[in-house]
């Protein structure tokens, strides 16, 4: 019959060589701006000096992005767009709206654009001041949406892009904020 010494000197090396695997150090968690380098820019909100580091802002959070326009025939969708807003915000959802005239529909003031996002559609969610989202001038953020799914048709194109930065649906302008396609996507993002 084997001893006792026997039977527990393999049952106390392994104990010992789990110990010793608990000990080691845990490798550092990898910073929220790395997991998402599409959101590693600066950019200004929309008339205001305020320049807004996007990596801390919306790393980590489901993003629907947006590229707006004041004057376009899509413009009535800011209202749906804050109602999905103020209906996913609790729940992790940020909305971000891009302004721009690449189909030249922007108005040429930016005090004109904010009043239209601001006063007429009572917009709380975050606007930044023009840019381009589309061909060689296209910002950086835009050139990854494209690269991951396509580069807006029309404005009010409609991004769902999920906690690590991956566009997980995209919309074009017709599908309206309410639309049961799009807060499915953002309900499975969430």
């Amino acid at each position: 019959m084997p001893s006792l010494a026997r039977l527990t000197a393999p049952l106390s090396a392994l104990m010992f060589a789990s110990l010793a695997i608990a000990a080691e150090p845990a490798p550092p968690a990898p910073s929220p701006t790395a997991a998402v380098p599409m959101f590693d820019h600066e950019l200004r909100r929309l008339h205001s000096d305020e320049v807004v580091r996007l990596a801390p802002r919306y790393a980590g959070h489901p993003v629907l992005v947006v590229n707006t326009a004041s004057h376009c025939g899509y413009t009535g969708q800011f209202k749906g767009l804050e109602a999905l807003h103020q209906r996913y915000k609790d729940k992790g959802l940020k909305v971000a709206g891009f302004s721009s005239d690449d189909f030249k529909q922007e108005a040429d003031d930016e005090a004109k654009a904010a009043e239209v996002c601001f006063l007429n559609y009572g917009v709380t969610f975050d606007m930044y001041a023009p840019i381009h989202v589309r061909g060689p001038r296209a910002h950086p953020l835009f050139r990854e949406l494209a690269r991951q799914s396509a580069e807006p048709r029309w404005n009010f194109h409609k991004y769902v892009v999920d906690r690590d930065g991956r566009v997980v649906a995209a919309f074009p302008s017709r599908v309206e904020p309410d639309a049961p396609e799009l807060r499915e996507a953002i309900e499975k993002a969430l």
